[in-house]
């Protein structure tokens, strides 16, 4: 054999061999896919079979346990005010117009403070419960004057010895007083119906009657004519003395506003300089802030009057405590608006519940929307407390919880239930069973993945 021939015999049992080798590691390789990716029909069946469920557990514990009721409440004060002066009681004034605002939205003010300004004259506010609803002139009476003279006081401007209830010459002081703090003249009364001033005219008539008096004194004359001229005389002094008291500093109904309590708050401004005086300028609340939240017929009766409430502003994060103060016997229903297509149920319907809150709520807190948790009741000090899901109920009429041991052994402890609140119910063993806190009872099975249903 050539020596071509045995080199072209060699190269062929190489390549044999080389596709053998290649071959063989193929092999080896699906062998190994198979292994890990194939399975059999057994095997797929138990990897996808759950694995068995695990029980879910609560701790025992040993506590007050408190039933509550969550809503919304929404705290406002106790007095809410629109300013809208009727006129004003400027001299040749067409008609009111805004001239000046003093306060802003927001802003809170004090007494005798000045609001706004109607065609140069002010509104200002003064303490008092009564709305006003008349000037109030020198020689009136009544408890709106007793209104005003304590206001007066309050601010610093006494009434001297005016009796209580009447406008006399103290009040007429102390008013031309306050004007004067607040940077006006006071508007005087006791002009006549014609324009004339009746106070001119009577001092004019004491004076005339004065000079009748001293002429016929002088002249001897005749005992008759003295005695005349002394009475007319004495007449125009009482006329004198009937005018004096009607006129003077007055407060014009269209000037003052009362509020309960100050300092106040500004809720809205709607008033602009140089726009007519319309029938609201602002809005204004005063008097101690409360709460006022709605429950649903269901919670209703578990609210009673003197429980605790806790009342959270999300807004700031502050918790202040209080008191239900009173309970609606009867629901709130919103007022329609006119349209008759339905619609769902406004805020502000159902029972009322007003809250008192043991210290005065921050100004900052007006006209916010709050959470109000009551503590419709709670046990007499603590109690052993279970999850409600623990509780079975047998044939037997008996209630049960299931403990589960350290050692994974479960057994039944026959409980009675008693007070229940937030999910948890208070229990007691029954018959000398054991139960203690920090024991773990049964409140489930933790399904197994992939099943969407919980036992």
């Amino acid at each position: 054999m050539s020596k071509q021939g045995e080199s072209s015999g060699l190269t062929r049992r190489r390549r044999s061999l080389t596709a053998l080798a290649v071959g063989s590691v193929v092999l080896v390789g699906a062998a190994l896919w198979t292994s890990a990716y194939v399975k059999s029909p057994a095997q797929a069946a138990a990897e996808a079979r759950p694995p068995a469920p695990d029980v879910l557990t609560a701790p025992v514990e040993r506590r007050v346990l408190a039933d509550t009721v969550v809503t919304r409440g929404t705290v406002s004060s106790s007095q809410t005010v629109d300013i809208a002066p009727a006129g004003t009681a400027a001299e040749d004034v067409a008609r009111p117009v805004v001239t000046k605002i003093m306060v802003r939205s927001g802003q809170t003010f004090r007494g005798g403070r000045v609001l706004v300004e109607v065609s140069g004259r002010p509104v200002f506010a003064l303490r008092g419960e009564l709305p006003v609803y008349r000037d109030l002139k020198p020689g009136s009476r009544g408890d709106d004057v007793r209104q005003l003279q304590k206001a007066l006081r309050d601010l610093g401007h006494g009434t001297g010895a005016d009796a209580t209830g009447t406008y006399g010459p103290g009040t007429k002081q102390a008013v031309a007083a306050l004007y004067a703090a607040i940077g006006y003249e006071p508007v005087t009364a006791g002009g006549g119906k014609d324009g004339a001033d009746p106070l001119k005219g009577a001092r004019a008539e004491v004076k005339s009657a004065q000079r009748a008096l001293d002429g016929l004194l002088g002249d001897k004359a005749d005992a008759d004519e003295v005695r005349y001229a002394r009475e007319d005389l004495t007449e125009a002094k009482a006329a004198l003395a009937e005018a004096e008291a009607v006129s003077g500093p007055m407060v014009p109904a269209s000037e003052v506003v009362f509020l309960s309590g100050f300092p106040a708050r500004v809720d809205s401004m709607t008033a602009k300089v140089g726009t007519a005086a319309g029938e609201k300028l602002a809005t204004v609340s005063a008097g101690r802030l409360v709460v006022t939240g709605f429950l649903g017929a269901q919670e209703k009766d578990l609210v009673r009057p003197g429980q605790k409430v806790k009342v959270l502003s999300e807004v700031y994060g502050q918790e202040l405590t209080g008191t239900v103060g009173t309970v609606a016997d009867t629901p709130t229903v919103p007022e329609a608006d006119g349209d008759d297509t339905a619609a769902a149920a406004p805020a502000g319907q159902g029972y009322a519940v007003t809250v008192k809150p043991d210290s005065a709520l921050p100004a900052r807190l007006a006209g916010q929307d709050v959470r109000l948790t009551v503590e419709a009741g709670s046990s007499d000090g603590k109690v052993l407390v279970v999850p409600v899901s623990a509780l079975s109920a047998g044939a037997d009429a008996r209630t049960t919880v299931t403990v589960l041991d350290a050692s994974g052994e479960r057994r039944r402890v026959e409980v009675r239930p008693g007070t229940s609140g937030d999910g948890y119910t208070a229990v007691t063993p029954v018959g000398g069973a054991r139960l203690e806190a920090g024991d773990k009872v049964v409140v489930g099975v933790r399904p197994a993945a992939g099943d969407g249903t919980a036992e």
